[in-house]
């Protein structure tokens, strides 16, 4: 199973002075990545930020036999028909990684992490903003960065 935080070197709340207004800021931080996981559990529908993590994981990687095999696991668990996480992805995208996924490319998921990518900026993160799990977020971060005094 794949480690949120290791996906990028990721900070805390001081990185983004608690601010998560957009879903690349939030991504980049280990707690807004927690919440907004958290979150899409909620709604049955983690199965995009766990594609999306390891499509990320999957672009690091070098070795052609781990290529391979990751492209497979990523394939099993979220592409194919009746997949065990599978994806909300057109019938064309996943037609075309279909062909390709027995010699894939490190791009081969590409047109599907940006449809799913879409689909969270376009869906899930509107409505993330006015969930609970935001608001413990924000509340959260407030509460650990430290106050600035001036004196004069």
């Amino acid at each position: 199973k794949l480690n949120i935080t290791n996906v990028r070197n990721r900070s805390s709340s001081e990185e983004t002075d608690g601010q998560f207004d957009c879903v690349d800021t939030l991504l980049a931080n280990t707690a807004g990545l927690e919440a907004f996981r958290s979150f899409l559990k909620s709604e049955f529908s983690e199965e995009n930020i766990d594609f999306w993590l390891a499509c990320e994981d999957f672009k690091k990687t070098k070795a052609p036999d781990i290529i391979s095999s990751k492209a497979q696991q990523i394939y099993t668990d979220f592409i194919e028909v009746n997949a065990p996480k599978e994806i909300n992805i057109d019938f064309n995208t996943r037609d075309t990684i279909s062909k390709n996924i027995s010699e894939p490319t490190i791009n081969c998921f590409d047109n599907a992490q940006k449809s799913i990518y879409s689909l969270m900026v376009k869906d899930s993160f509107p409505r993330f903003l006015k969930s609970d799990v935001y608001q413990e977020l924000m509340q959260k971060s407030q509460t650990k960065t430290p106050k600035k005094w001036f004196i004069f």
